[in-house]
C-alpha cells in the first residue's frame, strides 16, 4: 500500500463554515422578500428536478402523470443555481489556492480497489443511487438537513444528521479498513 503524503491547504473550515452560514441566513431573507416564501439550503431535490428535466426529454407523458414530479416540479429554480456554483466556486478556489489536481482516482481507493476506472464508475454511481435514495427517505440530504435543518432546529434534522454521519463512518469503515 502506498502512502502519499498530502498537503492540507487551502480555505480555513472555521471561515467556510462561517461563511456557509451567512450563505444559509442570506438565502431565508432574500428568498422571503422576493418570493414571499422562505427557501432553505439544500441539494438533493435540485438532482431529482435535474433528472426530471432529462427525463422530459424521453417521455413528458410519464412524467407528466408521475405523482412526485407533479408534487416537486421540475423547474429550474435558485437552487438548481446554488448547485452550478458550488461547482464552479470549488474550482475556482481550487485553483486560486493551487490545490487544484485533475485525479483518476483518489489514492485511498486506488490502495483498496486498484485503478480500474470502470470499478471507480460503478462504485460512484451505486453510492450516488445509495446516497439519492437515502435522502429523498430523509426528505433532505446532509446539507439541507445539516444547514437549513439545524438553522431551524427542526426535530428531523437532529435525527438524521447523526444518521448520516453515523452510517458514513461505518460505511467508511467497511470499505476502507485496512486488513
Amino acid at each position: 500500500m502506498t502512502q502519499e503524503k498530502e498537503t492540507i491547504g487551502g480555505w480555513s473550515p472555521y471561515l467556510a463554515g462561517a461563511l456557509v452560514g451567512v450563505l444559509a441566513i442570506i438565502s431565508v431573507l432574500v428568498t422571503t422578500l422576493l418570493m414571499g416564501k422562505s427557501n432553505y439550503l439544500g441539494a438533493s431535490t435540485t438532482f431529482v428536478r435535474a433528472a426530471g428535466e432529462i427525463f422530459n426529454f424521453v417521455d413528458p407523458e410519464h412524467v407528466a402523470e408521475n405523482a412526485y414530479y407533479t408534487k416537486t416540479k421540475i423547474k429550474i429554480d435558485w437552487q438548481f443555481m446554488l448547485v452550478i456554483g458550488i461547482f464552479f466556486g470549488a474550482l475556482i478556489s481550487s485553483k486560486l489556492d493551487k490545490s487544484f489536481k485533475l485525479e483518476g482516482s483518489p489514492p485511498i481507493w486506488r490502495d483498496r480497489f486498484g485503478d480500474s476506472p470502470w470499478v471507480r464508475a460503478i462504485g460512484a454511481i451505486v453510492g450516488g443511487v445509495i446516497a439519492m435514495i437515502g435522502a429523498r427517505m430523509a426528505s433532505g440530504c446532509p446539507s439541507g438537513h445539516g444547514l437549513s435543518g439545524m438553522m431551524q432546529l427542526s426535530m428531523s434534522a437532529f435525527v438524521a444528521l447523526p444518521l448520516f454521519f453515523l452510517f458514513g463512518v461505518i460505511v467508511a469503515n467497511l470499505l476502507f479498513k485496512r486488513s
